[in-house]
């Protein structure tokens, strides 16, 4: 006794590229700055920091600094801004390596 034979279709998932198909969405747009400019931002932030930081660490160096405070509290945050800032590239660097390995 023989199986009858069924054809085989195609599934089709919605949001899934298929292979004949090389058409991918259109990047929405998203009110509010681009990333490139937030990013920018934070850099100036993060400078602005690391200079205050160093000006305080001068003032202290030559005894015009009147509160220690002052320069332990701007270099705290000055390192601690820092260390975000590697993060945020260490996690960038990640992102951009894990989307070159992707396979087409």
């Amino acid at each position: 006794m023989a199986l009858p034979i069924m054809p085989i279709s195609p599934i089709s998932i919605p949001g899934i590229v298929q292979p004949g198909n090389r058409t991918a969405a259109a990047p929405t747009q998203v009110d509010g700055p681009s990333f490139g400019s937030v990013l920018t931002d934070q850099l100036d932030r993060v400078n602005a920091a690391q200079t205050k930081a160093d000006d305080l660490a001068l003032k202290a160096a030559t005894g015009d600094l009147q509160s220690i405070q002052d320069y332990t509290i701007a270099s705290t945050e000055a390192q601690l801004l820092t260390q975000l800032t590697v993060q945020v590239r260490n996690r960038a660097v990640e992102a951009f390596n894990d989307i070159m390995r992707m396979q087409i």
